[in-house]
Formats: C-alpha cells, sequence, structure tokens
C-alpha cells in the first residue's frame, strides 16, 4: 500500500525534513504542529494559549488537506515545555476538539520544542479519502 504525502499551505512549511503528514490506506499521521503563522512562519504569540489555538489551527489545515477534520482524530498526543500549562491548553483543546467523543490522548512534558515552542501536538486520524 503506497504512502501519500499530505502537503498544504494553508500551514506551516517543515522546518525539517519531513511531511506535514502521511497517508496510508485510511490512516493519516500528521507531523506535530507549533503555533507558527503559516504565512510568516513565525509563532502567533509568546503565550502558550495562542500557540495552542494556532497548532490546532494548523493541524485542522493538514487534516483538511487529507479531506478530513477534528472529527476524524482517533489519537493526539501534547507536547508541552512546562506542564504547569496542561490546564489552559486542555480548555483550548476540548473547546476545539468536544469534553466528549474526543480521541485519545496522550500529555507530556519535553526539555524543549524546536524553535523555542511551549506546546506541539499530532494527530492521527481515520478515514477514507
Amino acid at each position: 500500500m503506497p504512502k501519500k504525502i499530505i502537503q498544504t499551505d494553508k500551514a506551516p512549511r517543515a522546518v525539517g525534513p519531513y511531511s506535514q503528514a502521511v497517508r496510508i490506506g485510511d490512516l493519516v499521521y500528521t507531523s506535530g504542529q507549533l503555533g507558527l503563522d503559516p504565512a510568516t512562519g513565525q509563532f502567533v504569540g509568546d503565550d502558550v494559549e495562542s500557540q495552542t489555538r494556532q497548532a490546532l489551527d494548523n493541524l485542522e489545515a493538514v487534516l483538511r488537506a487529507a479531506g478530513l477534520s477534528f472529527s476524524n482524530v482517533v489519537k493526539c498526543t501534547v507536547f508541552l515545555v512546562d506542564m504547569g500549562d496542561f490546564k489552559k491548553v486542555n480548555a483550548i483543546y476540548a473547546e476545539r476538539l468536544g469534553a466528549q467523543d474526543s480521541p485519545a490522548r496522550s500529555a507530556v512534558q519535553v526539555a524543549a520544542l524546536p524553535l523555542g515552542g511551549l506546546v506541539e501536538i499530532e494527530m492521527i486520524a481515520a478515514g477514507a479519502e
């Protein structure tokens, strides 16, 4: 089964040698998204709330490019520089992905994120093209 690269200019370009997402069969694996503005490549703010909102906007754009939406997401991983930001990120996440019927999720604290980001989010979604 061949893999298909998913790419959109409505999300930031990759900051390394990877794709925004890859589809294999009915599964789409997104790369982690930071709170970068797709037009400027800069962070939309220096707070975790604005970066979380933008990371989710970026993920939504990538999923749309694959013909999917947040309702197709089955697994999500949230990477935080400071686990003290968990409640703030969780509230925004719940607004966008719902508190019920939400995907499986992990949240981990990391030492650092690319470009000095405060939050990075990746998703796995299921759905036919």
